[in-house]
């Protein structure tokens, strides 16, 4: 069985380049094959809204946060945290196409898989 790569993001939007090893590293598993869920927890959950990635700073050297997102959207599946989008006021219809919304359950569930590799930023 091929394993996959589950990533939890949830740092804090100010920490940029943690931010951005955080969409870097699904993003390059995703591009090689690897089977990836991105789930985006806390303040994170604002990149699934459209237009929220291009309005954060570019790192010098590192590919912007937009570009990263619309990788892993186009290859991956992305997830919104249900609570965190409930704080924010956010439902699908809200979000990027193709995120979906999930709970606690769906990630355990998730992470719990056989053959999958989690990693929480």
């Amino acid at each position: 069985m091929a394993r996959s790569l589950l990533v939890k993001i949830a740092c804090d939007l100010s920490a940029a380049e943690r931010l951005n090893q955080a969409l870097t590293v699904p993003a390059t598993a995703a591009a090689s094959g690897v089977p990836t869920s991105v789930w985006l927890a806390a303040e994170p959950s604002s990149l699934a809204v459209p237009g929220f990635a291009e309005t954060l700073p570019v790192l010098p050297h590192a590919v912007p946060l937009a570009e990263l997102r619309d990788t892993l959207l186009e290859l991956a599946q992305v997830t919104v945290c249900a609570q965190c989008a409930k704080r924010r006021g956010l439902t699908e219809a809200d979000l990027l196409p193709g995120v979906r919304v999930a709970g606690a359950a769906a990630f355990v569930e998730e992470s719990l898989a056989d053959g999958v590799q989690a990693l929480i930023y």
